[in-house]
């Protein structure tokens, strides 16, 4: 019986802590360390704080991340001037597989690593991909997890009004 119980605490304080670490609208942007593909640059995406962030982690394998590449270059192309800032965040193991995505599904906007998947941990991404769009002060507005055509358009409309924000 004791044993039941002890099993029983540690599952719920499992499950307790990973909800106290979600990010989810209402949120700070959680602090996080990305390097560039070729490692040659590492920074914190809190340095786009000010700015609209579109935060999208991606993976080489995910299918929906094929799709969702042309509406964020479209997002990129027309909202770049107006505060938006893309930030792409890669989680395969080998930056060659990201590679050869990107020679395949070209990204117009800021692709980084996140090659200890500490950034993931942080966001606690469940899905590929999974976006997170950030305000000015750096509070999360929404989080969308997969990519599905028809939601392009709310996304696109709330980008707008959080650009709208000064």
């Amino acid at each position: 019986m004791i044993k039941l119980t002890l099993n029983v605490l540690l599952v719920l304080l499992v499950g307790l802590n990973n909800l106290c670490y979600a990010v989810e609208a209402g949120n700070a942007m959680p602090s996080c360390k990305v390097t560039s593909l070729d490692k040659s640059i590492n920074k914190d995406i809190q340095k786009y704080k000010g700015k609209v962030v579109y935060v999208d982690f991606w993976a080489s394998w995910c299918g929906p991340c094929a799709h969702s590449f042309p509406f964020l270059n479209e997002l990129h192309q027309k909202l770049r001037d107006k505060g938006l800032q893309i930030i792409a965040i890669n989680m395969d193991e080998n930056t060659d597989d990201a590679m050869g995505f990107l020679e395949k599904t070209p990204a117009n906007f800021e692709v980084v690593s996140d090659s200890t998947a500490q950034c993931a941990k942080d966001f606690d991404v469940k899905a590929m991909p999974s976006s997170f769009l950030v305000d000015r002060q750096g509070i999360v507005h929404k989080v969308h997890f997969g990519f599905r055509q028809e939601d392009t358009q709310e996304l696109f409309q709330l980008v707008e009004k959080l650009l709208a924000q000064k």
